[in-house]
Protein backbone atom coordinates (compact mmCIF):
# COMPACT_ATOMS: atom_id res chain seq x y z
CA UNK A 1 0.00 0.00 0.00
CA UNK A 2 1.22 3.38 -0.92
CA UNK A 3 -0.11 5.89 1.46
CA UNK A 4 -0.18 9.53 1.79
CA UNK A 5 3.79 10.80 2.63
CA UNK A 6 4.24 13.45 5.43
CA UNK A 7 5.05 15.83 1.84
CA UNK A 8 1.48 15.48 0.87
CA UNK A 9 0.75 16.78 4.68
CA UNK A 10 2.73 19.96 4.56
CA UNK A 11 1.34 20.75 0.81
CA UNK A 12 -2.56 20.34 1.78
CA UNK A 13 -2.43 20.81 5.96
CA UNK A 14 -2.76 24.74 4.94
CA UNK A 15 -5.95 24.47 2.59
CA UNK A 16 -7.62 22.12 4.84
CA UNK A 17 -7.44 23.57 7.78
CA UNK A 18 -8.58 27.06 5.65
CA UNK A 19 -12.22 24.83 4.28
CA UNK A 20 -12.23 23.77 7.95
CA UNK A 21 -11.91 27.15 10.23
CA UNK A 22 -14.29 28.62 7.36
CA UNK A 23 -16.95 25.88 7.65
CA UNK A 24 -17.08 25.64 11.85
CA UNK A 25 -15.73 29.06 12.95
CA UNK A 26 -13.25 27.43 15.53
CA UNK A 27 -9.33 26.68 15.25
CA UNK A 28 -9.33 23.74 17.37
CA UNK A 29 -12.45 22.54 15.70
CA UNK A 30 -10.49 22.64 12.16
CA UNK A 31 -7.15 21.68 13.41
CA UNK A 32 -8.79 18.39 14.94
CA UNK A 33 -10.44 17.78 11.45
CA UNK A 34 -7.44 18.21 9.59
CA UNK A 35 -5.67 15.80 11.56
CA UNK A 36 -8.67 13.18 11.25
CA UNK A 37 -8.68 13.80 7.45
CA UNK A 38 -5.29 12.41 7.33
CA UNK A 39 -5.46 10.11 9.64
CA UNK A 40 -8.37 8.50 7.20
CA UNK A 41 -6.31 9.38 4.36
CA UNK A 42 -2.86 7.40 5.22
CA UNK A 43 -4.81 4.19 5.11
CA UNK A 44 -5.76 4.59 1.57
CA UNK A 45 -3.92 3.10 -1.32
CA UNK A 46 -3.36 6.24 -3.00
CA UNK A 47 -2.31 4.61 -5.94
CA UNK A 48 -6.60 4.16 -6.75
CA UNK A 49 -6.49 8.20 -6.20
CA UNK A 50 -6.58 10.49 -9.27
CA UNK A 51 -6.28 13.62 -7.21
CA UNK A 52 -4.97 13.34 -3.86
CA UNK A 53 -5.93 17.42 -3.44
CA UNK A 54 -9.59 16.48 -4.36
CA UNK A 55 -10.14 13.34 -2.06
CA UNK A 56 -8.23 15.33 1.14
CA UNK A 57 -11.25 18.15 0.62
CA UNK A 58 -13.72 15.72 -0.02
CA UNK A 59 -12.87 13.94 3.60
CA UNK A 60 -12.55 17.50 5.15
CA UNK A 61 -16.13 18.73 4.39
CA UNK A 62 -17.68 15.58 5.22
CA UNK A 63 -16.20 15.84 8.33
CA UNK A 64 -16.89 19.27 8.92
CA UNK A 65 -20.28 18.59 8.02
CA UNK A 66 -20.92 15.77 10.36
CA UNK A 67 -19.42 18.44 12.85
CA UNK A 68 -21.85 21.03 11.87
CA UNK A 69 -24.82 19.13 12.11
CA UNK A 70 -24.04 17.78 15.21
CA UNK A 71 -23.31 21.36 16.53
CA UNK A 72 -26.94 22.40 16.05
CA UNK A 73 -28.25 21.46 19.30
CA UNK A 74 -25.09 22.50 20.85
CA UNK A 75 -25.46 26.27 19.41
CA UNK A 76 -29.20 26.15 19.61
CA UNK A 77 -28.27 26.19 23.67
CA UNK A 78 -25.24 28.12 23.40
CA UNK A 79 -25.39 31.22 26.31
CA UNK A 80 -25.87 34.55 24.29
CA UNK A 81 -25.04 35.63 20.65
CA UNK A 82 -22.49 33.25 19.09
CA UNK A 83 -19.37 34.59 17.45
CA UNK A 84 -16.93 32.83 15.11
CA UNK A 85 -13.12 32.35 17.23
CA UNK A 86 -11.58 35.02 16.29
CA UNK A 87 -8.18 34.32 13.95
CA UNK A 88 -5.60 36.36 15.49
CA UNK A 89 -2.71 36.21 13.00
CA UNK A 90 0.20 36.73 15.65
CA UNK A 91 -1.92 33.12 16.94
CA UNK A 92 1.10 30.10 17.59
CA UNK A 93 -1.19 27.34 16.37
CA UNK A 94 0.73 23.87 15.16
CA UNK A 95 -0.88 25.21 12.29
CA UNK A 96 0.05 28.68 11.84
CA UNK A 97 -3.05 30.54 11.33
CA UNK A 98 -0.81 32.74 9.83
CA UNK A 99 0.29 30.86 6.99
CA UNK A 100 -2.93 29.18 6.58
CA UNK A 101 -5.45 32.37 5.53
CA UNK A 102 -5.10 31.26 1.37
CA UNK A 103 -7.54 33.80 0.80
CA UNK A 104 -9.02 36.75 2.05
CA UNK A 105 -12.90 35.73 0.78
CA UNK A 106 -14.43 34.27 3.33
CA UNK A 107 -12.83 35.05 6.04
CA UNK A 108 -13.79 38.18 7.75
CA UNK A 109 -15.95 37.70 11.25
CA UNK A 110 -19.12 38.97 9.66
CA UNK A 111 -18.97 36.66 6.85
CA UNK A 112 -18.49 33.84 9.01
CA UNK A 113 -20.88 34.82 11.05
CA UNK A 114 -23.26 35.34 8.81
CA UNK A 115 -22.66 31.30 7.61
CA UNK A 116 -25.05 30.63 10.98
CA UNK A 117 -27.73 31.39 8.82
CA UNK A 118 -26.94 28.61 6.49
CA UNK A 119 -27.66 24.80 6.52
CA UNK A 120 -24.21 22.83 6.13
CA UNK A 121 -24.52 22.37 3.08
CA UNK A 122 -25.33 25.29 1.93
CA UNK A 123 -22.52 26.20 4.09
CA UNK A 124 -20.40 23.73 2.28
CA UNK A 125 -20.84 24.38 -1.05
CA UNK A 126 -20.74 28.23 -1.11
CA UNK A 127 -17.72 27.94 0.71
CA UNK A 128 -16.36 25.72 -2.00
CA UNK A 129 -17.44 27.54 -4.60
CA UNK A 130 -17.16 30.95 -3.90
CA UNK A 131 -13.90 31.36 -1.61
CA UNK A 132 -12.29 27.73 -2.74
CA UNK A 133 -13.00 27.77 -6.58
CA UNK A 134 -13.91 24.53 -6.83
CA UNK A 135 -16.44 23.27 -10.13
CA UNK A 136 -19.75 22.26 -9.54
CA UNK A 137 -18.41 19.31 -10.60
CA UNK A 138 -15.85 18.48 -8.25
CA UNK A 139 -18.19 19.86 -5.23
CA UNK A 140 -20.86 17.39 -6.44
CA UNK A 141 -18.18 14.83 -5.64
CA UNK A 142 -17.79 16.05 -2.57
CA UNK A 143 -21.08 16.27 -1.11
CA UNK A 144 -22.42 13.53 -3.22
CA UNK A 145 -25.33 15.56 -4.48
CA UNK A 146 -26.01 15.63 -8.34
CA UNK A 147 -24.23 18.86 -9.90
CA UNK A 148 -27.54 20.78 -10.61
CA UNK A 149 -28.63 20.15 -7.03
CA UNK A 150 -24.78 22.23 -5.87
CA UNK A 151 -26.10 25.06 -8.56
CA UNK A 152 -29.50 25.51 -6.36
CA UNK A 153 -27.88 25.02 -3.27
CA UNK A 154 -25.20 28.26 -4.13
CA UNK A 155 -27.69 30.09 -5.22
CA UNK A 156 -30.30 29.68 -2.31
CA UNK A 157 -27.02 30.33 -0.14
CA UNK A 158 -26.30 33.30 -1.68
CA UNK A 159 -29.71 35.03 -0.90
CA UNK A 160 -29.97 34.04 2.15
CA UNK A 161 -26.25 36.23 2.66
CA UNK A 162 -27.25 38.92 0.20
CA UNK A 163 -26.90 41.46 3.51
CA UNK A 164 -23.01 40.63 3.79
CA UNK A 165 -21.78 42.06 0.51
CA UNK A 166 -20.26 44.98 0.09
CA UNK A 167 -18.04 44.31 3.16
CA UNK A 168 -15.38 46.62 3.07
CA UNK A 169 -11.81 44.29 2.83
CA UNK A 170 -9.67 47.23 2.27
CA UNK A 171 -7.17 46.87 5.63
CA UNK A 172 -5.49 49.90 5.80
CA UNK A 173 -9.20 52.09 5.24
CA UNK A 174 -10.25 50.53 7.63
CA UNK A 175 -7.39 50.51 9.95
CA UNK A 176 -7.98 54.21 9.52
CA UNK A 177 -11.53 54.10 10.30
CA UNK A 178 -10.79 52.36 12.83
CA UNK A 179 -8.34 54.45 14.59
CA UNK A 180 -10.48 57.67 14.03
CA UNK A 181 -13.43 55.40 15.92
CA UNK A 182 -10.74 54.87 19.03
CA UNK A 183 -10.05 58.39 19.00
CA UNK A 184 -13.74 60.10 18.78
CA UNK A 185 -14.43 57.62 21.85
CA UNK A 186 -12.14 58.25 23.93
CA UNK A 187 -12.46 62.05 23.51
CA UNK A 188 -16.13 61.28 23.85
CA UNK A 189 -16.58 63.16 20.18
CA UNK A 190 -20.05 62.11 19.61
CA UNK A 191 -20.18 64.34 16.54
CA UNK A 192 -17.09 61.92 15.23
CA UNK A 193 -19.08 58.89 16.24
CA UNK A 194 -22.10 59.81 14.22
CA UNK A 195 -20.28 59.91 10.88
CA UNK A 196 -18.60 56.50 11.84
CA UNK A 197 -21.38 54.18 13.55
CA UNK A 198 -24.28 53.53 11.51
CA UNK A 199 -27.85 54.75 13.61
CA UNK A 200 -28.81 50.98 13.14
CA UNK A 201 -25.75 49.23 14.22
CA UNK A 202 -25.69 45.90 15.96
CA UNK A 203 -23.03 44.77 18.95
CA UNK A 204 -23.14 41.02 19.55
CA UNK A 205 -21.38 39.94 22.61
CA UNK A 206 -20.32 36.87 22.92
CA UNK A 207 -19.21 35.51 26.30
CA UNK A 208 -20.39 32.23 26.19
CA UNK A 209 -21.97 32.07 29.94
CA UNK A 210 -18.68 32.18 31.00
CA UNK A 211 -17.78 35.70 31.33
CA UNK A 212 -20.64 38.80 32.00
CA UNK A 213 -21.74 39.67 28.68
CA UNK A 214 -24.92 40.85 27.11
CA UNK A 215 -26.90 37.68 26.07
CA UNK A 216 -29.24 39.29 23.47
CA UNK A 217 -27.50 41.41 20.46
CA UNK A 218 -27.77 45.68 21.56
CA UNK A 219 -29.26 47.67 18.84
CA UNK A 220 -29.06 51.17 17.93
CA UNK A 221 -25.85 53.67 17.96
CA UNK A 222 -27.34 55.34 21.53
CA UNK A 223 -27.53 51.64 23.06
CA UNK A 224 -24.13 50.36 21.53
CA UNK A 225 -22.39 53.18 22.57
CA UNK A 226 -23.89 53.31 26.38
CA UNK A 227 -22.76 49.59 26.83
CA UNK A 228 -19.08 50.30 25.15
CA UNK A 229 -18.52 52.98 27.70
CA UNK A 230 -20.19 51.08 30.57
CA UNK A 231 -17.40 48.44 29.82
CA UNK A 232 -14.09 50.84 29.57
CA UNK A 233 -15.64 52.96 32.63
CA UNK A 234 -15.19 49.69 34.67
CA UNK A 235 -12.09 48.78 33.46
CA UNK A 236 -9.38 47.74 36.01
CA UNK A 237 -6.16 50.15 35.77
CA UNK A 238 -4.10 47.57 34.00
CA UNK A 239 -6.33 47.36 31.56
CA UNK A 240 -4.94 48.24 27.97
CA UNK A 241 -5.73 47.60 24.21
CA UNK A 242 -4.11 47.42 21.18
CA UNK A 243 -5.43 47.20 17.41
CA UNK A 244 -4.55 43.97 15.85
CA UNK A 245 -4.75 41.73 12.45
CA UNK A 246 -7.97 39.37 13.11
CA UNK A 247 -9.64 37.00 10.61
CA UNK A 248 -7.41 39.19 8.10
CA UNK A 249 -9.43 42.85 9.32
CA UNK A 250 -8.22 45.34 12.04
CA UNK A 251 -9.95 44.82 15.79
CA UNK A 252 -9.35 46.33 19.04
CA UNK A 253 -7.79 43.50 21.11
CA UNK A 254 -7.86 44.02 24.63
CA UNK A 255 -5.66 43.37 28.07
CA UNK A 256 -6.06 42.54 31.29
CA UNK A 257 -2.75 42.13 33.30
CA UNK A 258 -1.38 41.47 30.13
CA UNK A 259 -4.25 38.28 29.08
CA UNK A 260 -6.63 38.50 25.98
CA UNK A 261 -9.61 39.31 27.55
CA UNK A 262 -11.63 40.51 24.63
CA UNK A 263 -10.95 40.74 21.26
CA UNK A 264 -13.29 43.39 19.32
CA UNK A 265 -14.33 43.05 15.30
CA UNK A 266 -16.47 45.17 12.88
CA UNK A 267 -18.40 44.81 9.66
CA UNK A 268 -17.72 47.95 7.76
CA UNK A 269 -19.54 49.00 4.58
CA UNK A 270 -19.77 52.39 2.90
CA UNK A 271 -17.12 53.84 5.38
CA UNK A 272 -19.41 52.91 8.39
CA UNK A 273 -19.57 50.68 10.88
CA UNK A 274 -22.88 48.37 10.82
CA UNK A 275 -21.67 46.05 13.30
CA UNK A 276 -19.69 45.21 16.17
CA UNK A 277 -18.53 41.71 17.74
CA UNK A 278 -17.16 41.50 21.29
CA UNK A 279 -15.94 37.97 22.10
CA UNK A 280 -15.24 37.39 25.42
CA UNK A 281 -15.50 33.79 25.77
CA UNK A 282 -12.12 32.72 27.11
CA UNK A 283 -12.83 29.44 25.25
CA UNK A 284 -12.14 30.95 22.00
CA UNK A 285 -9.59 33.84 22.91
CA UNK A 286 -5.67 32.91 22.93
CA UNK A 287 -4.00 32.68 26.47
CA UNK A 288 -0.47 33.67 25.87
Amino acid sequence: MVQISNEDYKQFKRLLFSIGYRMLGSVAEAEDMVQETFLKAYQIDDQKLDNKKAYLCKIMTNRCLDVLRSAQYRREHYVGPWNPEPLLQESTHDIDPSEVVLQKEGLSVAYLRMMEHLAPDERAVLLLREVFHFSYLEISNFIEKKEENCRKIFSRAKQKISSIEGESLNYEKNKSLIDRFIQAFQMQNIDALLELISEVVTLYSDGGGKVNAAVRPIESRSNVLAFLYGIFNKAPEDFSFKVKKVNGQPAIVTFVNGKVQSIISFYIRDDTIKEMYITMNPDKLPTY
